[in-house]
């Protein structure tokens, strides 16, 4: 849309308020975390290995990566409000899959289908490009990106509560009512802002050898994925962590498990700050390099013999503010490389990174076990931390051959 559209709340003939947008995202965003302080119970109630359970991580973000690439393509085609709509529905009724699962095979089938919900990150920010220009459309997606970073500072210390007073299924009904509530709202705000591609959805897919022919789209990419693999690696291996070797409550857990939030909200808002004087990637290199030294200095400290909760998580704040800091700035050499394709850059590009952190998130549950303390998840993490790092530098070092000048 061209101009600033009229908007009427809980009218779905016109475009959706932000709040229902921030609604959207933060149940996406919260479908990860909420649920984190009961992966010890679940692996006690189903009496399955904890490498096995922690798969309800590394399937469900699997998942999120395959459904990226095709969200976009299919919202273009069919327009945003059915395919949101359906794909709160299959969310909905996977919760339930869960919830009544007589199997850890059945759970993490169905968990798995639960990452029908990325639909709301998905979408939410490209339904906000559609009604405003692009000035007005940069702080809107601001609000709603607030939202996401806010929501995992509360969602594990509310899931830990519901997991000891109402057991680990109690985040799971959670997610089911608030599910049901947001269709509802979706239902009743969210008229379609985007006009139907004319375009085959093969058509549209077409375009992505162009963006893979490209090292500096891999570069970025990389440089994402590696970052923020640590934060997913930390996901994967964090439950176990706070429960076996530092004997956690779930709802102490949940409270710890707010530092990460805060720092990557800091991170958040230092980009906001600093990046359109220092550029991108002098942003990712501060973030990457955040990032590992955050790491760094939490397994020193535990080496010295002086680990414990305060230091693991108090180094994951720094591992989130740098992702903080790294991840705006990564997207958005990714969207730079080719402009023309920035939306199907953006779709690829967040599958990449998903799809690594899955598999870190997954090789997590593989490195923890008896015997093994929370060194061995920070060293997983500090290896893919300098990796981002070094691949951020080669990115940089190839624009000033090419001449691209200071970014």
């Amino acid at each position: 849309m061209s101009q600033t559209p009229e908007i009427r709340f809980l009218d779905r003939r016109t475009p959706p308020r932000t709040v229902t947008l921030v609604v959207l995202t933060g149940l996406s965003a919260m479908s990860m975390t909420l649920f984190l302080p009961s992966l010890p119970r679940i692996a006690s109630y189903f009496d399955a290995p904890y490498a096995l359970v922690q798969l309800a991580i590394a399937g469900y973000m699997a998942a999120n990566a395959v459904l990226q690439i095709f969200i976009g393509p299919l919202a273009d085609k069919f327009g945003r409000r059915p395919v949101l709509l359906i794909g709160l529905a299959i969310f909905c009724l996977a919760t339930l899959g869960c919830l009544f699962a007589p199997t850890i095979g059945v759970f993490l089938f169905f968990r798995t289908i639960q990452a029908a919900i990325v639909v709301g990150l998905a979408l939410g920010r490209a339904i906000v490009r559609d009604m405003y220009p692009a000035d007005e459309a940069a702080a809107r997606i601001g609000y709603v990106t607030m939202g996401m970073a806010l929501v995992p500072m509360v969602a594990p210390a509310f899931g830990g509560w519901l997991d000891e007073t109402v057991g680990w299924q109690g985040p799971f009904w959670m997610l089911f009512i608030l599910g049901l509530l947001v269709f509802a709202l979706i239902w009743a705000d969210l008229g379609e802002t985007g006009p139907q591609s004319d375009r085959t959805i093969l058509a549209q897919f077409a375009e992505y050898p162009e963006l893979l022919r490209s090292p500096r789209f891999w570069g970025y990419c990389m440089a994402s994925a590696l970052s923020s693999g640590a934060f997913f690696a930390y996901l994967g291996g964090s439950p176990y962590v706070a429960g076996t070797v530092f004997g956690l409550s779930p709802t102490q857990f949940g409270l710890w498990t707010a530092m990460p939030g805060v720092g990557y909200f800091m991170g958040n808002f230092m980009t906001g700050l600093v990046a359109a004087r220092l550029g991108i990637n002098r942003m990712v290199v501060l973030g990457t390099t955040t990032t590992a030294l955050g790491i760094a200095g939490a397994l020193a400290v535990s080496y010295a013999g002086y680990g414990g909760p305060i230091v693991f998580f108090g180094g994951m704040f720094f591992v989130a503010w740098g992702n903080g800091m790294t991840m705006p700035s990564a997207t958005s050499g990714m969207l730079s490389v080719r402009p023309h394709l920035a939306g199907t850059a953006s779709g690829l590009g967040g599958a990449m990174m998903v799809g690594f952190g899955a598999a870190l998130s997954a090789t997590a549950g593989l490195v923890l076990g008896p015997g093994r303390d929370e060194t061995a998840l920070m060293w997983l993490m500090i290896s893919t931390a300098v990796s981002g790092l070094f691949v951020i530098l080669m990115v940089v070092r190839r624009e000033r051959r090419l001449g691209l000048g200071r970014r």
